[in-house]
């Protein structure tokens, strides 16, 4: 029931600053409701936590992002929750939310407004490393037990292809499961998967497959104005010729 009600009220809270979307000026006061996950580096709970708002929150992604608000001169709050799939629907329904980080891809292109690119996140196939697999295409990979995140590009792009990837409601659960043998292969992002690995307390994984190189975005609600999105793309644009984006992957990595 908590959960539903802080869902609901997120929801809430995007549509009552919803006013004048498509006017031509932002209002003085406006604002925008930034929603993220638990995803190392990129975005992490003090803690460790599922749930965390404003300066609770850390990370590569959520650093960057509050210097592009900043610098933007562009209100908002900031709040992480659980799980990825939820978040991600609050944004795609309610106008001036936006979350943080996802993959842009040819499916989301026009369900979203963007802003990035934010940082990489290329997709690898870990095995243990004293697995004996070895993997030159990603059909080789077609009989094997593969553990992904549930709602997460990858897992998606993989049932696509006619995979069946054993989802885990935390990405952090498949280093675990792939120490453990529960599974063969974990599908995950490049460099989280092997930050997770490390908080987990599991080393020795291997890549054994890089499949895609992808780039990380802020994807807002399509209808927020677009001179918001502008404001926000030309902010980070500076943030990366000052040298902030590196200063900030330096920091984490």
């Amino acid at each position: 029931m908590l959960k539903r009600l802080l869902l609901a009220s997120m929801a809430s809270l995007c549509l009552s600053i919803a006013g004048g979307t498509q006017a031509a000026e932002v209002p003085a006061d406006y604002s925008m409701v930034l929603l993220t996950e638990n995803f190392p580096p990129y975005n992490m709970a003090a803690g460790g936590k599922n749930f965390a708002q404003e300066e609770n929150i850390s990370g590569i992604a959520a650093d960057i992002v509050r210097e592009m608000f900043k610098r933007a001169g562009i209100a908002y709050n900031m709040t992480l929750r659980f799980p990825w799939d939820r978040i991600y629907k609050l944004a795609l329904q309610n106008p001036n939310c936006g979350v943080f980080v996802t993959a842009r891809n040819a499916e989301r292109e026009s369900a979203f407004k963007w802003v990035g690119p934010i940082g990489p996140d290329d997709w690898i196939m870990l095995a243990r490393d004293d697995s004996k697999l070895t993997l030159d295409n990603l059909e080789q990979a077609r009989h094997k037990k593969i553990g992904a995140y549930k709602g997460d590009v990858i897992a998606v792009t993989l049932a696509a292809k006619g995979f069946e990837p054993v989802v885990a409601l935390r990405d952090q659960d498949n280093a675990k499961k792939l120490q453990s043998g529960e599974i063969d292969l974990w599908a995950t992002g490049d460099p989280s998967g092997r930050y997770l690995a490390r908080l987990e307390g599991v080393g020795h994984l291997k890549t054994v497959l890089r499949f895609n190189s992808d780039q990380l975005y802020l994807a807002i609600n399509k209808d927020t104005p677009d001179e918001v999105v502008t404001r926000l793309q030309k902010a980070l644009d500076a943030m990366r010729a000052d040298g902030f984006v590196d200063q900030v992957m330096a920091k984490y990595l």
